[in-house]
């Protein structure tokens, strides 16, 4: 019975996620459009319409969570957040109900969340577009057999990130990234060879070219860390009421001048923030070790 239950409220939870994304995407590629004349007070006047959607999407899938599949978020860490506020945010990420828990977390208390997206997602049915629209930054990876064929491929990843970046100067936002690239898996652990216990290496690069492409505006650091009490959830477990609980440790700070830097050409610098980096993730693995623990 129990199993039926679980059933019905993560087919009704996932329809009216559907119909809630439909409803707000309908507006948001309507603005975006508007967004493409090239008179900039108008183009500043969209983006805030446009975030304004969002946040108002991501209310109502909060609604429809509590409504269907109650979870309880336990949040601990520093508070101190403003939406006027530039922020860089980092996770580590295990499963695609990250971004949902991320989303609810930070609705209303920081700028919408632009999350780092693979060149691929940009053709996922609706969403793509409704990310497209959103000013979602979406990164094109190339391997080291594409760079050894075609040379001038080499650097292109990075300006594409300081393009996408160079939009978000004008007014406060969120830039979330995954640093790790993708999701915690066991084999992929394994395979690096991590001599982290519960995340895979941190990817620097990224973020360094974020911070520089944003320049100065961008001051804050918040660091994330996610975790699921038992097994790591998949989206279907979570929308049918299995997750009973997720813990949330939020810490803010500001983000050091030695961050700040050219990754491409300083070598010094680029081991540097690598440090810096894995610094972080060594507090973010004792962290979760703690949780865990407790």
């Amino acid at each position: 019975m129990g199993a039926v239950l679980s059933l019905i409220r993560g087919s009704l939870a996932f329809s009216c996620y559907v119909i809630n994304t439909l409803f707000w995407v309908i507006p948001i590629l309507l603005v975006s459009i508007i967004k493409l004349i090239p008179i900039t007070p108008l183009r500043t006047l969209c983006s805030y319409l446009l975030d304004h959607c969002a946040t108002a999407w991501i209310s109502v899938n909060t609604f429809i969570e509590r409504l269907f599949h109650r979870v309880d978020v336990q949040i601990e860490g520093d508070s101190n957040l403003s939406p006027k506020e530039w922020y860089m945010v980092i996770a580590n990420h295990q499963s695609w109900v990250d971004i949902l828990v991320l989303q609810r977390i930070f609705n209303h208390k920081i700028p919408f969340l632009k999350f780092f997206l693979k060149q691929e997602l940009l053709y996922v049915p609706v969403l793509g577009l409704a990310w497209w629209a959103l000013d979602f930054p979406f990164m094109r990876r190339y391997s080291s057999a594409q760079l050894r064929k075609n040379p001038k491929l080499r650097g292109k990843d990075i300006e594409i990130t300081r393009k996408a970046c160079a939009k978000f100067k004008t007014k406060p936002v969120s830039v979330m990234n995954f640093v790790e690239g993708t999701r915690f898996r066991p084999e992929k652990h394994q395979k690096q060879n991590s001599e982290f216990n519960h995340l895979l290496k941190p990817k620097a690069g990224g973020m360094a070219f974020a911070l520089s492409a944003m320049g100065e505006q961008i001051h804050k650091l918040v660091d994330v860390t996610i975790y699921y009490p038992g097994n790591t959830p998949s989206y279907w477990d979570y929308i049918c009421g299995r997750v009973k609980q997720v813990r949330v440790h939020i810490k803010v700070s500001e983000i050091a001048p030695e961050m700040r830097g050219d990754y491409l050409n300083d070598r010094a610098y680029k081991i540097s923030f690598q440090e810096q980096l894995n610094r972080i993730w060594q507090e973010k693995d004792a962290m979760l070790t703690k949780m865990a623990q407790q």
